[in-house]
């Protein structure tokens, strides 16, 4: 029997809050917030991002951001740069602390979320997520919320 909508919504609601809750009380050990994690994993790939980009990627808006990327670069995890291309914008990247820093956050996320890992159906359950939030974007959905949201293998997570 196909779930309602409402149903669908609590069960995706109470199972991302389980994960943040999970992966929070791990990253609590080590001073390390959700949203910034997810703001040194986005940077881990050695780019730069905007911060239009950084705050897509940790679900923050952007006044938010702004102070999470300040405390990052006090904590030199972090630094700024103007953008060669766009002078007006600015990219943060990760500085070799922070790079050493996301790399153990990897390493213990992983250790904690191996179990769980193996229970469930991995790659079949990334897809069908993957698939649902596509659908749920819709045509409709400007491109760089599409984009800054793909799921992006890091070679450290293979």
């Amino acid at each position: 029997m196909a779930r309602q909508p409402q149903e669908l919504l609590h069960l995706l609601t109470r199972a991302e809050r389980l994960a943040v809750r999970r992966v929070q009380s791990l990253l609590d050990e080590f001073d390390c917030s959700v949203e910034a994690w997810r703001v040194l994993d986005l940077l881990s790939d050695g780019q730069g991002h905007n911060m239009t980009a950084l705050a897509d990627h940790a679900f923050l808006p952007a006044p938010s951001l702004t102070k999470l990327v300040d405390q990052l670069v006090d904590q030199n995890w972090v630094y700024r740069r103007v953008d060669p291309v766009d002078r007006r914008r600015v990219l943060a990247h990760l500085t070799p602390r922070g790079m050493q820093r996301w790399r153990m956050l990897v390493r213990e996320v992983r250790a904690d979320w191996g179990d769980l890992q193996q229970s469930l159906p991995g790659e079949e359950l990334e897809e069908l997520l993957t698939r649902l939030a596509e659908a749920l974007e819709g045509p409709a959905t400007p491109g760089p919320w599409k984009a800054s949201h793909e799921v992006v293998r890091s070679p450290e997570l293979g």
